[in-house]
């Protein structure tokens, strides 16, 4: 009969392989878990301070967004960011959800398809409101991103098509020259990535705070947001 003693590791032998393989696992924990992430943030805080701090955008010393998170803008002496889908708890009962345009604690899609009825009914509707508010007609385009949610639900940005849709709104509203309104959005558009990548585009909250600064400075009253 063969002895299987010498073919069967030995529990000392067991353990010990254990103490490497805990000294192991905590050497990875720190290195990937602390040290790592301390590194990259320190490092991102000193060579990229505004980005590691959220992009945040100021008025009056004052944090009043990010340029990476769209607010909600309705007052027709703004422009307005395109539709989100983004929800949040019913504060009058927890259990539901409704409708919390921009709540960056929730960010997501409909995920409602092209074949979607709701989502075609939401973007006729959408289409007819912008058409109303911004006093065009029943032939004139709407651009895509004016009536349809973007998938984080939280986009900063609108074309620059949408922009200058708005301006006749904004600058009727404001009481100042819809040219003076036009020449803000191309001033503060931004091109495509390289030259190549994306749409020209405009942030809202940029764009609506120098709406303010710019009323401010001619001395004109200009709606406060």
């Amino acid at each position: 009969m063969n002895d299987i003693s010498h073919s069967t590791p030995s529990l000392a032998h067991g353990k010990g392989l254990l103490r490497p393989a805990i000294v192991s696992a905590i050497l990875f924990m720190a290195v990937t878990g602390l040290g790592y992430p301390l590194v990259t943030t320190g490092v991102a805080g000193v060579l990229f301070p505004a980005q590691a701090n959220g992009s945040l955008i100021e008025r009056d010393g004052i944090a009043v967004g990010s340029a990476l998170i769209g607010q909600h803008f309705e007052r027709p002496e703004y422009f307005h960011p395109r539709p989100s889908a983004t929800t949040g708890a019913d504060p009058e009962d927890p259990s539901k959800t409704v409708d919390q345009p921009y709540n960056a604690a929730n960010s997501g899609a409909s995920n409602q398809g092209v074949t979607s009825k709701k989502l075609l009914d939401q973007v006729n509707e959408r289409v007819a409101a912008y058409r109303k508010e911004n006093l065009l007609s029943a032939a004139d385009p709407v651009p895509v991103d004016a009536v349809t949610a973007s998938a984080s639900g939280l986009d900063p940005d609108i074309s620059l098509a949408n922009a200058r849709l708005q301006a006749g709104r904004v600058a009727q509203a404001r009481g100042i020259a819809r040219k003076d309104v036009l020449d803000l959005v191309d001033r503060l558009a931004t091109p495509r990535q390289l030259g190549l990548f994306g749409e020209p585009r405009v942030n809202v909250l940029n764009l609506n705070l120098a709406l303010d600064a710019a009323q401010a400075a001619a001395g004109t009253t200009g709606a406060a947001r």
